[in-house]
């Protein structure tokens, strides 16, 4: 989306200000756009649609939060949701700006709102020099883009997160190609799926509690499969079956994509199920158990590829739950941020 380049500075400009003049007060702003992802009146430019994404809206919604609606060719021209923690002086104006970004993924059942809503991410000083990208991926989208029996086409969450967003965001938006990426359960596996499935497009990768083995036995993949079918959906639409279509599951199991992540440093997390400092007394997870399972699986594999920039935490107990991932953002922000060249 790139509008002539004599007016599209100045227009922009009107739009920064007006964000920022808004910064102190959190009361949120909607700002009208044209279909182009313009404010009112301005006049499309080139990109945009070309890519099969257009930003149509955006809104104020705290210090230093904005919510872009973008509407999504992949998506089946449906409008969802991004949230950008902005850095210190962001300016998307200014064309010469261009600021290292951290994409931060969220779990099943959540939301582009999870980690600011659930975590202290908006108040953590080391971001303050950082874009953080908070996309919206379906409550169930699994950050792929569905088989759909063979069909393909919506919901298409890898080319909308991979392709069309991280044009606009590079294009209008002050992201630089500079990019790491980091997720929560079903987000962990999306981030290490993109970093795997996209050579070079993140710097480094960190997975909280993730998804990144679901073919490691029968309850792995009965699980996942559990939640593929969470919203009524026949959950044979996110990847196939299993068995049939295994291709496909497996170029979506981080544990088979191993040796593509081999060359960027990789954090991965997880507790083993069983109650932890952040439990109830008697609070025990059977997912999270899992998932220890998978990690070690895949931690594993990373040592069998070769793979010399991996950091594990598996820190014994504790369960499927937002202290721990909180505190695990934390505890990975010294190797994203060292990736991105930013100090932690």
């Amino acid at each position: 989306m790139i509008a002539a380049s004599y007016r599209r500075p100045r227009l922009l400009l009107l739009l920064a200000a007006l964000l920022l003049t808004l910064s102190s007060a959190p009361s949120a702003l909607a700002a009208t756009v044209s279909s182009g992802g313009q404010p009112a009146g301005q006049t499309a430019g080139r990109g945009s649609s070309a890519r099969g994404a257009e930003v149509v809206g955006v809104t104020q919604v705290a210090e230093r939060q904005v919510d872009l609606s973008v509407r999504s060719a992949a998506l089946g021209g449906r409008t969802v949701k991004v949230r950008l923690l902005t850095p210190d002086g962001w300016n998307p104006a200014d064309r010469r700006q261009h600021w290292p970004t951290l994409w931060l993924l969220h779990g099943c059942c959540g939301d582009y709102t999870s980690w600011t809503s659930r975590t202290d991410v908006a108040r953590t000083d080391s971001l303050r020099d950082v874009l953080v990208v908070m996309p919206e991926a379906g409550w169930n989208g699994w950050y792929s883009d569905w088989w759909n029996y063979g069909q393909g086409g919506d919901p298409a969450w890898e080319t909308f997160h991979t392709e069309e967003l991280r044009h606009l965001l590079e294009h209008d938006w002050g992201a630089s190609s500079d990019r790491v990426v980091a997720g929560l359960s079903m987000g962990g596996q999306g981030a290490l799926l993109y970093a795997a499935r996209h050579p070079g497009m993140f710097k480094a990768a960190a997975a909280y509690s993730g998804s990144v083995h679901p073919l490691l036995n029968d309850e792995s993949v009965d699980r996942i499969m559990g939640y593929f079918a969470g919203q009524g959906d026949d959950p044979r639409r996110v990847w196939g079956d299993p068995v049939a279509q295994r291709e496909v599951w497996a170029a979506h199991d981080p544990f088979h994509l191993a040796k593509r992540l081999k060359s960027i440093p990789v954090y991965l997390s997880r507790g083993d199920g069983t109650t932890g400092p952040f439990d109830a007394p008697g609070t025990t997870s059977d997912l999270e158990a899992d998932f220890n399972r998978q990690n070690q699986a895949l931690a594993g594999e990373l040592a069998r590829v070769g793979a010399k920039h991996v950091t594990t935490n598996f820190y014994g107990s504790g369960t499927h739950a937002w202290p721990y991932w909180e505190r695990e953002l934390h505890a990975s922000l010294p190797t994203l941020l060292r990736a991105l060249g930013v100090p932690a």
